[in-house]
Parts: C-alpha cells; sequence; structure tokens
C-alpha cells in the first residue's frame, strides 16, 4: 500500500454517526442544542461559585475548575462536527486532527484528576474535619491543579510528536465522531509500538490510578459512616458525596465501556456511543447534577439568576438618574 510522510497528508476522513444526508440536519440540530447547554449550564456554574462568597472553598474551586474544563472538553470535539454536519463534509485536516488529540488527551487528564481531588476533599471533611482547613489549603489547592494542568500539557504534546513520526495512506478514514488517539493509531501504516506503550502507561497513570483513589477515598468514607451513630448525621456527611459519586459512575462508567469492551459485532458503533458519553454526554449533565443535588449551589445559581434579571432594572435606573441630574 503506498504510504507518504504524515506532513504531507492533507487530511483525514472522521466517518462519524451516520452517511444518510437526510439525518445530517437532525443530528447536527441535535449536538448544537447540546453544546449549547453544555456550555451554557458549566458556564452558570462558574459564575455562581465566582459570585457567591460562601463558595469560596476547595471543593467548589474544584467544582468549577471541572465544569471549565467540561467546557473545553466538548469544545475540542463537537463544534468541527457540527461545521462537517453543516457543510455534508468528513475532511479534518493533519493540523486539526493534532490538535484534537492534543486537547482531547489534556482535558480527559484533567477531567480524570479534578474528580480525584474531589473525592479526596470528601474523604478529608467526613474523616478528619478538624484538619481540613490545614489539608485542604486553598493556596495548596490551586498550586496542585496548576502542576496538573503543566504536566497533561506536556504528555498531551508528547503524544502529538510520537504521532507525527508516524505513516498515514492517503485518504485516511477515523470510524469515530473526532480524532481519538486510539483510532489515530489505528489507522497508521507504521509500527506504533511505542505510542501504545505510551498510551497504556499514560491510561493507567491518569486512569487506573485515579479510578483507585477515588474508590479507597469512599471505602474510608464508608467506613467512618459506619462508625457514626447519628441516622442525621450520616445523611448530612453521606449527602455531600452524591452529586460526585453521580458524575464519576457517568464519566468512568462510560470510559470503561470504550477501553474494555469485549464485544465483537458493533464495536465500532458501540465505542462511538460509550465515547458520546464521556465525552458530551457527561459534560452536559454535569451542571443539573451538581445544582440538582447541592443546596449550596442551587442557592447560588437562584442567587445569580435573580441578579442578572434584575440587571436591566439597574441599568434603567442609572440611566433614569442620570438624565434627571443632567435636566436639573
Amino acid at each position: 500500500m503506498e504510504t507518504e510522510n504524515t506532513t504531507q497528508i492533507p487530511e483525514f476522513l472522521i466517518l462519524g454517526f451516520s452517511d444518510d444526508p437526510k439525518l445530517q440536519p437532525v443530528l447536527f440540530g441535535l449536538f448544537l442544542s447540546i453544546y449549547m447547554v453544555t456550555v451554557l449550564g458549566n458556564l452558570l456554574i462558574i459564575l455562581a461559585v465566582s459570585s457567591d462568597s460562601h463558595l469560596h472553598n476547595p471543593m467548589y474551586f474544584f467544582l468549577s475548575n471541572l465544569s471549565f474544563i467540561d467546557i473545553c472538553f466538548i469544545s475540542a470535539t463537537i463544534p468541527k462536527m457540527l461545521v462537517n454536519m453543516w457543510s455534508q463534509r468528513k475532511d479534518i485536516s493533519y493540523i486539526e486532527c493534532l490538535t484534537q488529540v492534543y486537547f482531547f488527551n489534556t482535558f480527559v487528564g484533567m477531567d480524570d484528576v479534578l474528580l480525584t481531588l474531589m473525592a479526596y476533599d470528601r474523604f478529608v471533611a467526613i474523616c478528619n474535619p478538624l484538619k481540613y482547613t490545614v489539608i485542604m489549603n486553598p493556596r495548596v489547592c490551586a498550586i496542585v491543579v496548576l502542576m496538573f494542568w503543566i504536566i497533561l500539557f506536556w504528555v498531551s504534546l508528547i503524544h502529538v510528536l510520537l504521532i507525527n513520526e508516524l505513516n498515514f495512506s492517503k485518504g485516511t478514514e477515523i470510524p469515530h465522531f473526532f480524532c481519538e488517539l486510539a483510532q489515530v493509531l489505528k489507522a497508521s501504516n507504521s509500527d506504533t509500538y511505542i505510542n501504545n506503550v505510551f498510551m497504556y502507561v499514560l491510561t493507567f497513570i491518569f486512569g487506573v490510578i485515579p479510578m483507585t483513589g477515588i474508590l479507597m477515598s469512599y471505602s474510608q468514607i464508608v467506613s467512618s459512616l459506619l462508625r457514626m451513630s447519628s441516622t442525621l448525621s450520616k445523611y448530612k456527611a453521606f449527602s455531600t458525596c452524591g452529586s460526585h459519586i453521580c458524575v464519576v459512575c457517568l464519566f468512568y462508567g462510560s470510559a470503561i465501556g470504550v477501553y474494555f469492551s469485549t464485544s465483537v459485532v458493533h464495536s465500532t458503533q458501540r465505542r462511538m456511543v460509550a465515547s458520546l458519553m464521556y465525552t458530551v454526554i457527561s459534560p452536559m449533565l454535569n451542571p443539573f447534577i451538581y445544582s440538582l443535588r447541592n443546596t449550596d449551589v442551587k442557592l447560588a445559581l437562584g442567587e445569580l439568576l435573580i441578579r442578572i434579571a434584575n440587571c436591566p432594572l439597574q441599568i434603567n435606573e442609572i440611566r433614569t438618574k442620570f438624565i434627571l441630574r443632567n435636566i436639573r
């Protein structure tokens, strides 16, 4: 098979969900709606946390970062898919594909890290409440998050540099709705042994280890709750974990479905559906999960929406006072 160096390849072909031209407008409308709801919902969470001084603590600092990452997460894949659906095309340039790989891996890694940090935050709050302010120091939390951002930026760059050494045939087809790393490697004609080893090692470091940390944190939380004598205390303590548990189950459940599915028949379609769950559906549902199950977030969102609704009235009052002052 004739091959070319990657630097000479003009584009890849993203096969997407369907080839039916009549179905493209329906899918476009659906995914555009999901994208807008996701961005708006997560943006409201960020604004609510930043505007309410009662939420300026590590738990909600991690939550606002998670919302920011969810916006970036879905923005790394959906806009290009919408453009292709609107134009009835499947092409994506080589640079765009590598950019998707770079940012997608960065954001999915940060999602894992933040979910783990949020689980550890709940562990400290429930199991070591007297030491919470010392262990979960806001400055330390910010430094830890920044450190992981830097690490993942460099790790994702290594992925891209390794892909850049591979060869691909003309019109390379990727059976997915975005340039997923594993699918890009499968489409290559070169030996991808080093790429795969690096990918599996990082999947273990940023996937398996964080999930293990989350399970260990909650095992300690459950053990601590069982030792509490008051049923009300148990309920209050565990209620602070409910939203996080739902998000973790949704994210890791779908991710496990992608990488550990043993199904052979329609495996590509199932992989895309599972990927859709944690790349699109999970970021969209996270704001609803946290706002519906968390009283503090609901109150902050309510106050924010009231403030936004009253803003035009306040602006009109200021304009009226300004006009009356000039008339006098």
